[in-house]
């Protein structure tokens, strides 16, 4: 009887000893929903790829908090309707320890009152001010605009606009009736108003549009000497294909067309890229060689053909890894996953990343822009190859990242 007492107790006090350690054990979970399905799916793929890495990498070096890294995503199936849904679950139900947002301002916004309703830290992922209504302190985004997030992803194109001799005097604006296109064209129409600028057309088309066709010809019945367009990646494709079918007569074309830099939308336009001017967030060129980026893309590219996605990993991968060495900088710094504690940590540092050093400031936007404006020229074909080098992308501006100069207007940039 003693023995077995005996016996009893030693696996009591073993368990109550072990217990610590297996809930040391146990995995760090971040949870996210990601276009994997529907429109977006061609950018959300590869920033989960890209995530994945990152969870690789963290884990092979002992994990973060000496616990090994967990994602649990969902398909957002690029429907901002399901977005709610889905992150009611990964905090009620997976009770994830921390959460971020997947691709696009689209699916940021509707996900924002769930996470400030549960009091939950939240990285917004390439969306467009999507803190600008809700001013929650817990909120950080990935995306370059810095504190004036709306006036500066237009404000590079009417720059480079107006520098032109003559001078532009009028301006078409056509954007999608969605989140990102709606905050776009607000940002434009300022812009558009500070330069002096007549407005000849100024209307948004449904998402569901396919034919693009009226729209361009409304277009060019206004007769604008540039156009500003405010599109996700299904609706660049049907511009430009709208575009290269019937003409468009204008000096200058593009500003804020999602989705040029991936190796889908490059291979699928080609030339008909030809001419564009675009804001834009990274370019694989000698002065934006951040430490640590070239690494990244040869592991991302090395993993992307495999998984299906897109194989340069320009756009969307180098941000949502970065995203994550922030967010384990700041638990691996404050020893927590305090919700509090974390967002307080960020507000008040600097973090090194691969896309550059990134700080936060009021509202949870960088402290500094930094976008690029490019101009695509001379794609010949529809060739991946010639996109894996710069040689078809000039950076036009900022001027410490600049590698040539504005072809102008369209119609000559378009030989």
């Amino acid at each position: 009887m003693r023995s077995l007492l005996r016996g009893l107790l030693a696996a009591a006090l073993f368990m109550w000893t072990a217990a610590p350690e297996a809930r040391a054990a146990e995995p760090i979970t971040i949870g996210l929903g990601m276009a994997l399905t529907g429109g977006l799916a061609v950018v959300g793929k590869s920033g989960l790829l890209a995530m994945q890495i990152w969870a690789e990498d963290v884990n092979a070096k002992g994990g973060l908090l000496g616990r090994p890294v967990k994602l649990i995503y969902y398909d957002d199936q690029s429907n901002p309707a399901v977005v709610p849904g889905i992150y009611t679950k990964l905090l009620d139900v997976d009770k994830v320890d921390l959460a971020i947002s997947g691709y696009a301002t689209n699916q940021v916004v509707p996900a924002l009152p769930v996470m400030i309703q549960h009091n939950k830290l939240f990285f917004g992922l390439f969306a467009l001010d999507a803190n600008g209504e809700f001013h929650y302190p817990k909120y950080f985004s990935m995306l370059v605009f810095g504190p004036e997030p709306l006036k500066t992803f237009s404000k590079g194109y009417f720059d480079l606009a107006m520098a032109q001799t003559p001078k532009p005097q009028t301006l078409a604006i056509v954007a999608a009736d969605a989140e990102f296109a709606k905050k776009a064209s607000d940002g434009a129409r300022d812009n558009a108003k500070a330069a002096g600028l007549r407005i000849v057309y100024d209307r948004t088309y449904p998402p569901t549009t396919v034919d693009f066709t009226p729209i361009i010809r409304a277009v060019q019945a206004a007769n604008p000497d540039f156009v500003y367009v405010a599109s996700y990646p299904p609706d660049t494709v049907g511009i430009l294909h709208t575009v290269s079918e019937i003409g468009l007569k204008t000096n200058l074309l593009g500003g804020g067309m999602v989705g040029l830099p991936t190796a889908a939308l490059k291979t699928q336009l080609g030339p008909q890229m030809n001419g564009i001017v675009n804001v834009e967030l990274w370019e694989p060129v000698p002065t934006m060689e951040f430490p640590g980026i070239m690494d990244f893309l040869k592991q991302y590219q090395a993993k992307a053909a495999s998984e299906g996605v897109d194989p340069l990993g320009y756009f969307l991968p180098p941000f949502a890894y970065a995203e994550l060495q922030i967010l384990g900088d700041a638990a691996e710094a404050t020893k927590s996953l305090d919700d509090d504690k974390l967002a307080q940590y960020m507000h008040t540092h600097s973090f090194k990343t691969i896309v550059g050093n990134v700080a936060f400031g009021e509202g949870g936007e960088w402290t500094e822009g930094r976008p690029i404006w490019v101009q695509y020229h001379d794609i010949k074909g529809n060739d991946l190859d010639q996109f894996k080098q710069p040689s078809t992308v000039a950076i036009l501006a900022p001027a410490q990242y600049k590698t040539g100069d504005l072809i102008y207007p369209y119609s000559e940039a378009r030989k």
